[in-house]
């Protein structure tokens, strides 16, 4: 798959809330950096992150543009609720070796009826 590709399969899986499938597109050393919080190292973790967060709040990806370079993709996006942000995977392989994301934490808290720690 392409990059371009492996994004689109992302936001997919994303969407169906599939966990497995969404592990399966990283590499087993791949980390995934929220800036909104600590790095997320391996696969394993990864997908653990997934499913906790999934479970945490009902949320959807609509893609509002995707950039492709090389092996990086920039994936402009927002939610229903009227979150924005974006993310940047880079990709080897077919897989993700590193996923970094942008958007405003306190915004989804709040919109989630979530608490504020």
């Amino acid at each position: 798959m392409t990059p371009r590709q492996v994004v689109e399969a992302w936001v997919d899986r994303f969407n169906a809330g599939d966990v497995d499938g969404l592990a399966a597109l990283y590499h087993e050393d791949a980390v995934n950096h929220q800036v909104v919080q600590a790095p997320v190292e391996g696969r394993a973790a990864i997908r653990a992150m997934f499913v906790r967060e999934l479970a945490e709040a009902d949320m959807v990806c609509v893609v509002e543009a995707i950039h492709e370079a090389g092996d990086v993709c920039a994936l402009e996006w927002r939610d229903p609720l009227g979150l924005r942000g974006c993310g940047f995977f880079t990709v080897r392989e077919s897989r993700i070796a590193f996923q970094r994301g942008y958007w405003d934490r306190l915004s989804f808290l709040t919109m989630h009826g979530l608490p504020i720690a």
